[in-house]
């Protein structure tokens, strides 16, 4: 079931039928012309004069082959936004070739674990996969890069960094000599929350025994220090963890997906921290087996990058519509608390002393942290200035 974007429900309890081990988690404008960069054969142009504003796609794409492919992801079909951004992704993807290249999305479990893809598709089984890059820091702390670096960037800067600042081609070099796989972003879920707490959080001293899920081996790193305790557990299992005392903090992604687990039926008094400062640009990827893609011919290369840049725009845009209108119901029943600055300014230094730690450990997470730093601070300073004096003028 794909959300629509254009309203919010107003029924939840189709959206609380999320079972099993669902993961927390997370463009381009894409134009009706762009097939017309489809072929590579000039003769197929027609005359400029006559050249309609589109070319269907069997005249520019003649003798294409006819591809099907199944794809992996980490999501049940409940979580219906970010299940919904595979599904986007196939369905532009059938659309720009004419149907003749069409993905199945398969929900977490069908085809493989939730956790699982990346090393899958390494191995070509399946071939593509849509999953949080985040989810893989056990191989590697490069992985936190294409999902979400704690105080790093907004989601419109991680776009901008990945699409134009260098990021993608620096992680896609690395995952072609790593994993044998090539990416692209492919779902947005924009600023997350802190998540739900059963008792106040307002200086350091209260982080000490605090067990909390929360993704991310960064993150954690900085929760540990703290004297708290990272506990992983599944989406689906967290309002019962909450309820049994087993963790007493959780975060999954914002109001919307939220409410899918039920947590406004708690039947007590909770905290709702903001902001998610571990994920403040959560970011989704497809991940296609190398081999496989070299295989393509270029106008299916094209079209998948152009679909996922679609995908990764429209997500963006339905969680914005979604978690506006359900943020008001959490209002009604949690108490919505920020992060105090004494605490902020505590987490963020700790996580640029983990930063430097996991550089010094590891030298090609150190040369891509060394240009994602330099691309923040710039983008930081300019967006600092004209961006936060307005949306300041706005909320007032």
């Amino acid at each position: 079931m794909t959300a629509q974007p254009d309203k919010a429900p107003d029924e939840l309890e189709s959206r609380r039928s999320f079972i099993g081990a669902g993961l927390g988690a997370a463009g381009v404008v894409v134009a009706g012309g762009v097939l017309s960069a489809c072929s590579n054969d000039s003769s197929a142009q027609p005359d400029a004069s006559t050249a309609p504003d589109s070319i269907p796609f069997e005249e520019t794409a003649t003798g294409s082959p006819a591809i099907e492919w199944d794809m992996a992801t980490s999501w049940p079909t409940s979580l219906v936004t970010l299940f919904g951004a595979a599904e986007l992704f196939a369905d532009q993807l059938a659309k720009i070739t004419g149907g003749r290249f069409k993905i199945a999305a398969k929900p977490a479990g069908e085809l493989v674990g939730g956790t699982e893809i990346l090393p899958a598709v390494s191995q070509g089984e399946p071939i593509i996969g849509h999953t949080n890059s985040y989810y893989y820091t056990d191989l590697s702390p490069v992985q936190q890069f294409g999902t979400s670096v704690p105080f790093g960037l907004t989601q419109r800067q991680q776009a901008a960094w990945l699409y134009e600042g260098g990021g993608l081609d620096l992680l896609n070099d690395f995952y072609a000599e790593e994993h044998n796989i090539i990416t692209f972003p492919c779902g947005s879920t924009g600023c997350q929350m802190g998540g739900w707490f059963t008792k106040e959080i307002n200086t350091v001293d209260d982080l000490n025994g605090l067990r909390m899920r929360i993704p991310g081996v960064i993150a954690g790193t900085v929760l540990s220090n703290f004297g708290g305790e990272q506990v992983e557990v599944a989406a689906g299992k967290i309002l019962e963890s909450i309820r049994d005392g087993e963790i007493d903090a959780a975060e999954f992604v914002g109001p919307t997906d939220d409410f899918i687990l039920g947590l406004d039926q708690l039947g007590t008094t909770l905290y709702y921290y903001y902001p998610g400062w571990w994920e403040p640009g959560t970011m989704q990827e497809i991940q296609i087996n190398l081999d496989e893609w070299n295989k393509l011919p270029t106008q299916y290369q094209d079209a998948i990058q152009n679909a996922a840049g679609y995908a990764n725009l429209r997500t963006l845009a339905r969680y914005d519509v979604l978690n506006g209108a359900d943020f008001k119901k959490i209002q009604e029943f949690a108490e919505i608390r920020e992060f105090s600055p004494e605490l902020m300014e505590a987490f963020k230094v700790e996580t640029e002393k983990v930063l430097d730690e996991e550089a010094k450990a590891d030298a090609t997470f150190a040369e891509i942290l060394g240009q994602w730093r330099e691309y923040r601070d710039k983008v930081s300073a300019w967006h600092g200035t004209a961006e936060l004096s307005y949306l300041e003028q706005q909320t007032q």
